[in-house]
């Protein structure tokens, strides 16, 4: 049973008339009454009745077209689905720390959605564990992270790398050497540095441990809590770059451990050509946009 055929019974079934059917399709009539024919005699039915000069389905003509309708509309769907195949389609979320967003991130949507208007995005802002999670949950399509996640099932493509300095406002670092300074303010970092170990293996390269610590998830929150006294910062060089440059905040020690950038997808996911195109652009233009802000 061919879908030509069945194309051609549905045809005929709708306007149950041979002669439009025939324009519509453009075949002969001969060739429409052949394939009907033909089909009559696969199934073991007649499919219409004639009375007088109108044309009727046959109760097995009724039964045949609703079936078809179905078939056919399955048929057309999945036409379009493979033609979408040619381009990026559907939904895409994208999970990112804060910090991202801000920085580097919203340069980088407004470019792919000018390429790919006809992809819906979603855009989650959450530390980078969550990402891990959402990504491995497939509850989010494309992640980047702060620090490495070693997983057999995650795809990671760097981005970038920062040097990472503990620094602190002039006034509380002049309370002494690192000693005396921890024991009067606490050591603020980011949580995700615990994601592969880099938190510890920075605190190796001090001379002291801190006396208390907070974790944040928001990079921007240390920056605040650095430049207002509250403590003394774990964090990213670029982050509080112009800080430093005006001596408003003293650099204690500058890590020889980088803080990486990774973006992520599930690796039996990453051929998939929305995820594609969207990993490429980041890859791509991640310096760039990084340069802008």
């Amino acid at each position: 049973m061919e879908l030509r055929t069945l194309k051609t019974f549905q045809v005929v079934a709708t306007h149950l008339n041979q002669t439009k059917a025939a324009e519509i399709l453009g075949y002969t009539q001969p060739t429409i009454t052949m394939q009907i024919r033909n089909l009559e005699m696969e199934i073991g039915h007649s499919l219409f009745h004639r009375v007088g000069k109108k044309t009727y389905l046959t109760p097995a003509g009724k039964v045949l077209k609703q079936h078809v309708d179905q078939i056919l509309d399955r048929v057309d769907e999945m036409n379009k689905a493979m033609n979408l195949l040619h381009g990026p389609y559907g939904n895409l979320v994208i999970a990112a720390p804060e910090y991202y967003w801000t920085h580097f991130l919203t340069l980088l949507i407004h470019t792919y959605v000018g390429l790919h208007p006809q992809v819906k995005l979603k855009l989650v802002s959450c530390n980078s564990g969550d990402v891990i999670r959402l990504i491995t949950a497939n509850e989010a399509d494309v992640g980047i992270i702060a620090g490495h996640h070693h997983s057999d099932d995650v795809q990671a493509t760097r981005l970038d790398e920062e040097e990472l300095v503990l620094a602190g406002r002039r006034e509380l670092c002049e309370q002494g050497e690192l000693p005396a300074i921890f024991r009067h303010a606490p050591l603020l970092y980011k949580e995700s540095y615990h994601l592969d170990g880099l938190y510890d293996r920075c605190m190796e390269e001090l001379p002291t441990r801190p006396v208390s610590v907070i974790e944040s998830s928001s990079e921007e929150a240390i920056k605040q809590a650095v430049l207002n006294g509250t403590g003394v910062g774990l964090i990213s060089v670029d982050l509080i770059k112009d800080q430093l440059e005006k001596g408003e905040v003293v650099s204690l020690h500058r890590f020889s451990q980088p803080l990486e950038t990774f973006i992520i997808t599930l690796k039996d996911r990453s051929d998939e050509i929305t995820l594609q195109s969207f990993t490429e652009l980041v890859v791509e233009g991640w310096d760039e946009a990084g340069e802008e802000r």
